[in-house]
């Protein structure tokens, strides 16, 4: 599912060379270790492969490209066609502000 919504990238080295581009699989479980772990991006492990600079560029195009809410989607979609989907427990989130004095 993650690969439908991910962009392609075309690595472009007009000279030739240059080290290859970090897989978009490790860096997928090097952003969910960040997330779940609540780790700093500097504090990520080597073991993923990628350094932690490419990864959080990774993560931060990815956000620009509004990957996670078409992942989101995506998900959400093919649960409700499996039927796998419980209305019935749900949280709304939202932010309350105080109102302000004097105006509309």
């Amino acid at each position: 599912m993650f690969r439908r919504v991910v962009p392609p990238t075309e690595v472009i080295r007009p000279q030739g060379g240059g080290r290859r581009r970090a897989g978009d699989r490790e860096c997928l479980a090097a952003i969910i270790f960040v997330a779940t772990s609540g780790c700093t991006w500097r504090q990520l492990p080597p073991v993923f492969g990628p350094a932690w600079p490419t990864v959080y560029r990774r993560f931060a195009r990815w956000s620009q490209d509004r990957v996670w809410a078409r992942l989101h989607r995506i998900l959400l979609d093919e649960l409700g066609a499996r039927g796998e989907l419980d209305w019935s427990r749900c949280a709304i989130d939202s932010v309350s502000l105080r109102a302000a004095k004097g105006g509309h």
